[in-house]
C-alpha cells in the first residue's frame, strides 16, 4: 500500500512540474515578438535593413541609427543560429556570461529603463534561446571567440 502512494505522489508531482514548465515556455508570439516591438524596433524594424543589407554597410546604417532588422522569426533567427550565430545573445548579454569579460553587449541598456527590468527581459530571451543555448559563440572562430558546436547549435530552441 505505501508503494501505491509513493507512485500516486511521485506522478502527481511529475504532472504538476510538467504542466508548470508548459505554462512557463517561452515562445516568439506570446514573449519575444512583443518584446521587440517594444525595446527594439525603432532600430531594428520594418524599415531597417535585411541582414545581409546591413553588412555591407554597417557605417552608413549605424550613423543612421539602424541595425539588422529583427522584426520577423526568421530575421530574428538568423542572429541567433546562422549566418550570424550568437550575434543576438553577444549584443544583448549582460556581461556575466562566458566570453562576455563582464562587459554586457551595446544593446543591453536598451532591454529596460531599469536593471530590474532589462534582467526580467534578459530571461526571457534566454529562456527562448534555450538555458544550454546562451552562449557568445560565432559560426566560425573570429578572435577570442570560438566556433559554434554542432552539440551547442542543436540545443537551441526558438520555439515559435
Amino acid at each position: 500500500m505505501k508503494a501505491i502512494w509513493s507512485s500516486v505522489f511521485v506522478a502527481a508531482c511529475l504532472a504538476v512540474a510538467s504542466s508548470g514548465s508548459l505554462a512557463q515556455d517561452v515562445t516568439y508570439r506570446k514573449d519575444i515578438k512583443p518584446l521587440v516591438e517594444a525595446k527594439c524596433a525603432a532600430c531594428h524594424g520594418a524599415a531597417s535593413p535585411n541582414l545581409e543589407e546591413f553588412q555591407l554597410d554597417q557605417k552608413k546604417f549605424a550613423a543612421a541609427m539602424k541595425g539588422p532588422r529583427i522584426d520577423t522569426y526568421a530575421d530574428l533567427v538568423m542572429l541567433i543560429g546562422w549566418p550570424d550565430t550568437g550575434a543576438i545573445m553577444r549584443r544583448l548579454d549582460d556581461g556575466k556570461s562566458a566570453l562576455a569579460g563582464g562587459k554586457p553587449g551595446n544593446m543591453y541598456q536598451y532591454l529596460g529603463g531599469s536593471e530590474e527590468e532589462r534582467q526580467a527581459n534578459l530571461r526571457t530571451f534566454k529562456a527562448w534561446v534555450g538555458p544550454e543555448s546562451w552562449i557568445l559563440n560565432r559560426f566560425k572562430a573570429r578572435g577570442d571567440v570560438p566556433g559554434i558546436t554542432k552539440e551547442q547549435l542543436e540545443k537551441i530552441l526558438v520555439k515559435y
